[in-house]
C-alpha cells in the first residue's frame, strides 16, 4: 500500500468541503483530477473513504480515521518545510499564548503541535480563558499573541487581528431526521425544531444573532458548554444544532453518526484568527509563531 502526498492533500480538501467541486476550486485543479485521486487513494488503502450522495460527499468511519492521519501527515510536511527554511535552533526564548475554549481544541492544538516541532528551543505557555480576559491580557502586554474568535473583538483599536479561517454555520441533524432528505432547508424549518445551544462565551454574540434569525418562538431544548455534549445530544435525537462548520465531526463519542446540512437564509459566520497588541515589539519567537500559524492554514489547501 502506498499513496502520494498530492492524494492526501486532495482527500483533506474534499473531506473539509464535502464536495469535489468546491475542493477543485480551492485547489485550482479539475474536478476529474480530484475524483481520480480519491478513487485511487481508496483503492490503495482498500477502504471506502466517502459516502457519496446527491448533496456531496461525507467521510465514512474509515475516512474519519484516515482524516486525522492525513492532517498529521500534512502537518509534518509543513514542519519539514519550516525547519529547512532556517535553522530551528536559532529561535529561542519564551512565548505566551492565549486561547479561548472553542479554539483550544479546534484551531490551536494543531498549530501549537507544529510550532513545538519546528522550534523546540522556545518555551511555550498557553493560557485558556474567556475572550474578554484574553483581550485584557493582550492589551496589558501579558500575552504575546492569542488564537481566538475575531468576529467581535471588544478592543479593535488596541488589537490587531489576522483571520486564519472563516467558518459558516451549518445544521447538525441525527441520522434519519426528515430534514436530511429535504431539497433545501430554510430558517423557518430549523426554527420549528428543538435547539441544542452551545453556550460558550466566544459564541454568545453569534448565538444571539442565531436566535434572532430563528425568531422568538424557538425552543431551546438544551444549553451546554461542551461541543461533545452537543454531538451526543444531536445524535440521540434530542434536538438539532446550528454550529460553525469548523467544529463539525460526523461521529459522536458513542460512535453515532451526525448529519450536516446547509441552511438557506442569512446566518452569521465565525472568524477564527490570530490577535496581538497593536504597536507591540514582537520577539523572534512571536514572529515565528505567527508565521507557523499563517502557513499552517494555507498549506492545507495547496
Amino acid at each position: 500500500m502506498s499513496f502520494t502526498l498530492k492524494q492526501v492533500r486532495y482527500f483533506v480538501s474534499v473531506a473539509e468541503f464535502g464536495s469535489v467541486s468546491r475542493a477543485s476550486v480551492e485547489l485550482s485543479i479539475s474536478q476529474s483530477a480530484v475524483t481520480e485521486a480519491i478513487k485511487d487513494l481508496e483503492a490503495r488503502l482498500g477502504v471506502k473513504l466517502f459516502d457519496r450522495h446527491h448533496r456531496g460527499l461525507e467521510t465514512t468511519h474509515h475516512g474519519h480515521i484516515f482524516l486525522r492521519h492525513a492532517k498529521a501527515i500534512l502537518s509534518e510536511v509543513a514542519n519539514a518545510e519550516t525547519s529547512l527554511g532556517g535553522a530551528a535552533n536559532e529561535v529561542k526564548g519564551a512565548l505566551n499564548i492565549g486561547v479561548t475554549s472553542l479554539t483550544a481544541g479546534y484551531v490551536l492544538s494543531d498549530i501549537l503541535s507544529r510550532f513545538r516541532r519546528a522550534w523546540p528551543g522556545v518555551d511555550v505557555t498557553a493560557v485558556e480563558d474567556t475572550s474578554e480576559y484574553i483581550e485584557h491580557l493582550l492589551v496589558g502586554g501579558e500575552l504575546d499573541a492569542a488564537v481566538m474568535v475575531v468576529s467581535d473583538l471588544k478592543n479593535p483599536q488596541a488589537l490587531h487581528s489576522d483571520i486564519l479561517t472563516v467558518s459558516p454555520y451549518r445544521l447538525w441533524l441525527p441520522v434519519g431526521h426528515p430534514l436530511t432528505h429535504a431539497e433545501s432547508i430554510s430558517l423557518e424549518d430549523v426554527a420549528r425544531e428543538p435547539q441544542i445551544l452551545l453556550d460558550v462565551d466566544e459564541m454568545q454574540t453569534q448565538g444571539q444573532r442565531l436566535l434572532s434569525a430563528l425568531g422568538n418562538q424557538t425552543r431551546i431544548a438544551f444549553r451546554t458548554r461542551s461541543v461533545e455534549a452537543v454531538r451526543s445530544l444531536v445524535a440521540s435525537n434530542a434536538g438539532v444544532a446550528l454550529l460553525p462548520d469548523l467544529v463539525y465531526r460526523p461521529w459522536s463519542l458513542d460512535g453515532d453518526r451526525i448529519e450536516s446540512r446547509d441552511v438557506s437564509g442569512k446566518l452569521p459566520v465565525v472568524q477564527f484568527g490570530l490577535v496581538w497588541r497593536r504597536g507591540a515589539k514582537q520577539s523572534t519567537a512571536t514572529k515565528a509563531f505567527l508565521d507557523v500559524a499563517q502557513s499552517y492554514h494555507s498549506i492545507r489547501h495547496r
